[in-house]
């Protein structure tokens, strides 16, 4: 097999290359989970990173450019031929501004240092450069990230419950009054000897989904909460105790009030 190339010289040999002014520092990771936090930093989930988790390298490089730019070389485990070059994320930015763009996906060079460093200006840094820009940009502009706003308070609630037969249903006197023309306009009837408003389980299951889920829409357009619950089970009724006369068991004494007949 051939020896592999020095990764640090290599890095040393690729920013003398690359356009613009560009160093090489090496980085050393003394135990494999020294790794972890250079595979975190990295703009890539592709095989830089997985060469990072999932093998012990030793040892890596960082090359940094003009405009604070930054490239890892790491290893290519198993060939020692070619090296892992990926983009690292800028520091001071939050995780909701990476959304803005795709990942900037590293590639793999050879090991010559002519030919890596035109690779690596030809393929990956007009994207990652691109990325770079649009990240800090909507830093500056989106400093925090946009939180999702509770929902208001609401004055009434609807309970829809799943009764074990498959009826979804609420009883009538849990039903407000602005909540039932929604109810009823979505296909769940008023039934009298039950005493509730229910969705018959004769409805296929989609329909019913699709039934539920405008019911919701429009309760909750109109202010009106909903909530689901499932039934509580039903509690058996114990059975009746009766015991047996056994031929051990002594006949019932007569009555002493009753009159004797001779």
């Amino acid at each position: 097999m051939p020896q592999r190339t020095d990764l640090s010289a290599f890095a040393s040999a690729v920013a003398q290359h690359l356009p613009g002014t560009w160093r090489s520092d090496d980085q050393t990771y003394p135990t494999f989970e020294d790794q972890y936090p250079a595979a975190d930093r990295l703009w890539d989930c592709g095989p830089a990173r997985s060469a990072l988790l999932d093998y012990d390298l030793e040892r890596g490089a960082v090359l940094t450019g003009p405009d604070d730019a930054q490239l890892s070389i790491t290893a290519r485990p198993r060939n020692p031929r070619r090296f892992l070059v990926a983009a690292l994320k800028p520091q001071g930015v939050k995780q909701h501004n990476f959304s803005v763009v795709a990942d900037p996906m590293g590639i793999s060079v050879t090991d010559d240092p002519a030919r890596a460093a035109s690779a690596i200006a030809r393929r990956l840094l007009p994207r990652y450069l691109h990325a770079l820009d649009a990240v800090r940009h909507d830093a500056c502009t989106r400093p925090e990230p946009p939180h999702r706003l509770a929902a208001p308070e609401v004055d009434q609630s609807v309970t829809l419950v799943w009764y074990p037969d498959g009826v979804v249903g609420a009883p009538y006197d849990s039903v407000p009054k602005d909540a039932r023309m929604v109810l009823f306009t979505c296909h769940f009837s008023y039934s009298i000897d039950q005493y509730a408003f229910v969705l018959p389980a004769s409805h296929t299951d989609v329909r019913r989904a699709l039934l539920i889920q405008t019911a919701v829409r429009l309760l909750t357009a109109q202010g009106i909460g909903v909530n689901f619950r499932h039934a509580a089970p039903a509690v058996p009724t114990p059975p009746a105790l009766s015991l047996p006369l056994g031929p051990g068991l002594p006949p019932a004494p007569a009555n002493p009030s009753s009159p004797i007949r001779r």
